[in-house]
């Protein structure tokens, strides 16, 4: 992992809703392979922030460089075909099909093969199927959901529920994974197997990970590096020590020092 080698940089990114400003000149990088967290109070723009990467927003004024490729704008399916995946805050999931027809939706932008062909059963579409289907078994026991494979989501714990998002986003094999509070609504047991998850496909894996998440604690274990947002500004950028020891960051978001 090197600063000097970023996936992604933030270059003094702007964007407002009816004027009123939800993120304002922000910047910063994140290196490839690390665990990025995204921390400050609620309306801070960190949703936001997550949403201009994966397309869904369209930013103001700035750029944003991934892969060392610069854009001013980019849509969900471009950010998914050049590697970028995303869980969202609520789950997006399909209650009433199963855990491995859920996670083989997260391939739905990646499809090469046509409508046609799929139909037909044609030989590419039969070959992209199968492919399908071997990276979606791989993600069953990287998750440890083998067991849950046909059971209808919407049957599965919250936990698990949440399992599931997070293989669906890494069945396509993104280089950047976007987690938006992967563990809120997650009782004390569940947080410990997500956090794991989550390191695991950090190390096992390569993947470098941007994360917002509010519980301290997870992100002080789990990250090399907090990037601090309030009222779209950013107000704290560094290890998690050194933002923890940061005044600004304290005084805006941590509280006061005791």
């Amino acid at each position: 992992m090197s600063a000097a080698d970023p996936i992604l940089q933030v270059n003094a990114i702007s964007l407002s809703f009816k004027g009123v400003k939800a993120i304002n000149q922000l910047s910063f990088a994140v290196a490839r392979g690390e665990i990025c967290a995204l921390i400050g109070p609620n309306g801070a723009g960190k949703s936001s922030l997550l949403n201009i990467l994966n397309g869904v927003y369209r930013f103001d004024a700035g750029s944003i460089v991934f892969e060392r490729e610069a854009f001013q704008r980019i849509d969900p399916l471009q950010a998914a075909r050049r590697g970028i995946g995303r869980t969202f805050q609520n789950n997006a999931l399909f209650k009433q099909m199963s855990v491995i027809d859920n996670l083989l939706s997260g391939l739905s932008r990646h499809t090469r093969a046509s409508f046609i062909e799929q139909a037909l059963g044609l030989p590419r579409a039969r070959r992209e199927a199968e492919a399908h289907r071997q990276l979606a078994q791989g993600v069953l026991e990287f998750l440890d959901l083998q067991a849950q494979r046909e059971v209808p989501v919407g049957n599965l714990s919250y936990g698990l529920q949440k399992r599931v998002e997070l293989g669906r986003a890494l069945i396509a094999g993104p280089s950047l994974l976007l987690l938006d509070e992967p563990m809120a609504g997650m009782n004390a047991e569940e947080k410990q197997d997500m956090a794991r998850f989550i390191a695991d496909i950090n190390r096992d894996l390569g993947t470098t990970v941007v994360l917002i998440e509010h519980d301290m604690s997870v992100v002080m274990d789990l990250s090399d590096h907090v990037v601090v947002l309030d009222y779209g500004r950013k107000v704290g950028d560094g290890t998690p020590a050194e933002v923890q020891a940061d005044p600004e960051v304290i005084a805006a978001y941590l509280g006061a020092v005791h």
